[in-house]
């Protein structure tokens, strides 16, 4: 690839000046460990607050940090989607702000792209768990939104909305190339087209950390996405995602 990146690591950034430290950190950490070359990417989401000049601190100490600074907000989908259609590395990641899934599990996904395209951390998978136990409502009903996902979108895929994912590049631009949804509901797309265009998925247990200011909203998000999920549906009957 171009520059001879190994790994492009994306991150979406809305309103994190107060989080997206801890994940500049680890991957500072995590750089200095390994022997591929890295590039991360920030890709601001018309953030309103001083998450740029948070970003900005760290151009000195990580190396290959670029950064993309849209002024308006599109949603996390599009701005995913802006990250890794810039990126060069070979493989793709693209992770949450918070470090929910601290970074140096990417070796994990790493370890398993012999003969897959896409390689996603998993909360539910084997070897997979949640760092802090989860009050037992938000548990099933993260079960029960993740049953009709698999129904309508994405059989046999264990957990959509791990913020961890890995793709080989050209998969990566042919599928992104194809999403249409900008905001929460893009990981269930994105997977159903990769799967759709014959891609191989794997998925690998981490361990997550849940972050108790997260943006996420589990009652209106969730039925939100169970919409969304039901649209990709269709678009896959209607060839929408086909080559």
């Amino acid at each position: 690839m171009l520059d001879n990146y190994y790994l492009s690591i994306v991150i979406p950034a809305y309103k994190e000046e107060n989080r997206i430290h801890k994940i500049l950190d680890a991957i500072v950490k995590f750089q200095a460990n390994v022997d591929y070359k890295i590039e991360t990417i920030v890709v601001l989401d018309g953030s309103p607050d001083n998450t740029k000049e948070s970003v900005d601190k760290y151009h000195n100490k990580l190396h290959h940090l670029r950064v993309i600074d849209r002024k308006e907000n599109r949603g996390k989908g599009y701005t995913v989607k802006e990250g890794v259609m810039a990126a060069k590395g070979e493989w793709v990641l693209f992770s949450d702000a918070d470090n929910s899934t601290p970074i140096h599990q990417v070796e994990k996904l790493l370890d398993k792209t012999n003969g897959n395209h896409v390689v996603i951390g998993s909360r539910y998978t084997n070897g997979g768990k949640l760092a802090k136990p989860q009050p037992f409502y938000r548990i099933w009903g993260s079960r029960f939104l993740n049953f009709f996902i698999r129904l309508f979108a994405v059989p046999g895929i264990k957990d959509t909305q791990c913020g961890f994912k890995l793709f080989e590049n050209k998969a990566a631009k042919e599928i992104f190339s194809r999403q249409t949804f900008e905001r929460w509901s893009f990981d269930i797309e994105v997977l159903a087209v990769a799967r759709h265009l014959g891609y191989k998925i794997e998925e690998v247990g981490i361990t997550w950390y849940d972050d108790p200011h997260s943006q996420v909203n589990p009652i209106k998000d969730g039925m939100r996405m169970l919409k969304d999920s039901w649209q990709v549906r269709k678009n896959m009957t209607r060839g929408l995602y086909s080559r």
